[in-house]
């Protein structure tokens, strides 16, 4: 592993060229795809497990309803719900942890998505965590994109470029390769937004899961570097 725990400012140094590698090379990503925060609300639930696309139907189906709206979406029966998110893929067990989201808007900010982000980051996550259905990557994805809290998502895309580029163990936590990112990084979360978004490219073009083709890859020069 290159990083040891103490060496924060090499950590710092060694991401912030990784960002401004990868920034170079593919620009600014523009994430998340959604009109409000709810909606990227309910794409960070309905893409559990399934394609952006597939998301991108069920998103849809649900704007065409006229039910993309916190209330709109509670007041509609479970089987209704179920049939707009189809497209999505595990659609009754999404339904219910959509149903379990709602009422969780519904006590804690009356639909208002906008007054969850005057609750402390820290009280906020630990409240989207204990909602059925909602987790880590899931509840920091909804902090992020929707709510713009300076929090560091975490997926299978993050793992495997920190693992490759010999910055983590293998087998690290999602906690801990949260707390690496964040811990190194300023509290930004534009600059949280950027990176993980383009970390995500990066993965689809060049970091591949079976073999990554590094040669290619803008940050092939910071394979060589330890920090």
């Amino acid at each position: 592993m290159r990083a040891c725990p103490g060496a924060l400012d090499e950590r710092h140094d060694y991401l912030m060229s990784v960002f401004h590698a990868l920034y170079a090379a593919l620009g600014p990503s523009h994430w998340w795809p959604a009109e409000t925060p709810f909606e990227v609300a309910v794409g960070a639930i309905l893409t559990q497990n399934t394609q952006w696309n597939n998301v991108e139907q069920a998103i849809a189906n649900l704007r065409s309803a006229n039910v993309l709206e916190p209330d709109s979406m509670y007041n509609i029966p479970p089987e209704q719900l179920s049939v707009f998110i189809r497209p999505s893929g595990f659609f009754r067990l999404k339904t219910q942890r959509l149903k379990h989201f709602l009422l969780f808007l519904r006590d804690s900010c009356n639909f208002q998505m906008e007054k969850l982000a005057q609750i402390p980051l820290n009280e906020l996550r630990i409240r989207l965590l204990q909602v059925n259905g909602i987790g880590p990557e899931t509840a920091d994805s909804i902090l992020l994109y929707a709510l713009k809290l300076p929090t560091f998502v975490v997926d299978s895309y993050t793992r495997r470029l920190s693992v490759r580029h010999m910055l983590v163990p293998e087998d690290i936590s999602y906690e801990d390769l949260r707390r690496f990112y964040m811990n190194a990084l300023p509290q930004d979360p534009d600059l949280f937004n950027e990176y993980h978004a383009m970390i995500v490219r990066a993965n689809k073009i060049w970091c591949l899961k079976k073999a990554g083709k590094c040669i290619a890859c803008p940050l092939q020069h910071l394979l060589t570097k330890a920090i």
